[in-house]
């Protein structure tokens, strides 16, 4: 007599299983990009039975938004309270590197969480960096301790915005050693070849095409490319809706014309501001004002860039990612001319945590232009790579 196959268990950990599943989908893939039945395949689930355990798209991605500010909190939260700067930043390094595949997600995609929503998430954070603040405030007891605290929480949850491979033991202490850094500087002390640079004008809208650019990149950046419309766009430079598609075929075209429009000024800045740059360090505090005057003078155009690469077709993404990786490979290149002990991965690594830096750091200043803030930020830069002369 054949036994009858036992019932399947379902295991008790399937919720948080679908949250880390979520989490690296909404990661890749973009709030809008997901889907509901890509995240339970990917837990070995029917879609049917993840809408068990959430109702919907939006309250799985509310959960996921969450999850790694609720982990900061809680590792820092063990940390007692006299504790080094070193221990708390070490907490914070291990729990994001730990959780690096779907971490990421409420850097750009929290602009989809309702206010409520939106508002609890931003509490939560505040907390991670004032507990940051208050043991930076006590060790290095320089101006602006907040301003150096997101910053160096910049530089370590930059790991969960690159794929970049290295030992998690030797990722984490790369991240902790730039964080170190981060938080022991006065942002006062930039460099002084690294205060002024040139960049090229943007281009002024002669053409029609170029107007619906540059009327779409504020849209964009202000609502999220899937929640702007065409006729949005279309009313914004005096079109009808039809009237778009003499220009584009699709609004999608018209984030990939405007993410190419930003890879190309920043690399016309880069190719302009190293011209005649021989030695290494000079060239990275060439590279880090241009590239902190670029994230300041085309902030919108910037977050654009970062925040909807994901959501784009292949074919329009390919060529982004080519021109993200050749800019990437220009710092790589004179970061390790300046620091010969870094492999190329720790540099690529280090690269993004300087991209982290000056994200969380233009955040807290609300990319207020001034000289004074692009000193700051620029020095803070610098910092995460140790390459100072």
């Amino acid at each position: 007599m054949t036994a009858e196959p036992a019932a399947a268990v379902r295991p008790r950990n399937r919720r948080h299983l679908i949250v880390e599943a979520g989490a690296k989908v909404f990661g890749e893939r973009g709030y809008h990009g997901a889907s509901m039945e890509e995240i339970a395949a990917g837990v070995g689930i029917t879609a049917a039975a993840l809408y068990r355990h959430f109702p919907n798209k939006y309250a799985l991605f509310a959960e996921c938004a969450n999850v790694m500010a609720d982990r900061l909190v809680a590792a820092l939260g063990e940390v007692p309270p006299d504790a080094s700067t070193a221990d708390v930043l070490a907490a914070a390094t291990r729990v994001t590197v730990a959780h690096r595949a779907g971490g990421g997600v409420y850097r750009w995609e929290a602009r989809y969480l309702d206010r409520e929503d939106r508002r609890v998430l931003k509490g939560k954070f505040e907390r991670v960096v004032e507990r940051v603040a208050d043991v930076v405030r006590r060790e290095y007891p320089q101006p602006d301790e907040h301003l150096r605290a997101v910053a160096a929480l910049g530089a370590i949850g930059s790991i969960t915005m690159h794929h970049t491979s290295l030992a998690r033991r030797r990722l984490e202490d790369l991240l902790l050693a730039a964080a170190l850094r981060v938080v022991a500087t006065d942002p006062a002390t930039a460099p002084a070849d690294a205060r002024l640079v040139e960049l090229p004008a943007p281009p002024v809208p002669r053409t029609r095409r170029s107007e619906i650019l540059a009327a779409a990149i504020p849209l964009f950046d202000r609502d999220g490319f899937a929640a702007v419309t065409n006729g949005m766009i279309a009313e914004a430079v005096g079109l009808v809706p039809s009237g778009l598609y003499r220009y584009f075929p699709g609004k999608a075209d018209i984030l990939a014309a405007a993410c190419l429009q930003a890879a190309d000024l920043l690399a016309q800045a880069v190719e302009h501001n190293l011209r005649g740059v021989r030695d290494p360090r000079t060239a990275l505090n060439a590279l880090t004002a241009t590239y902190v005057a670029y994230s300041f003078e085309h902030n919108a155009l910037n977050n654009v860039a970062n925040a909807e690469i994901v959501g784009l077709p292949d074919a329009l993404r390919r060529p982004l990612v080519a021109a993200q990786r050749e800019h990437i490979a220009v710092w790589e290149q004179h970061l390790r001319q300046a620091r010969p002990d870094l492999d190329a991965h720790q540099a690529r690594v280090l690269v993004h945590a300087g991209f982290g830096v000056v994200v969380e750091a233009g955040r807290r200043l609300r990319w207020r232009d001034s000289p004074e803030h692009r000193a700051a930020v620029g020095a803070l830069l610098v910092s995460a790579f140790d390459a100072g002369a």
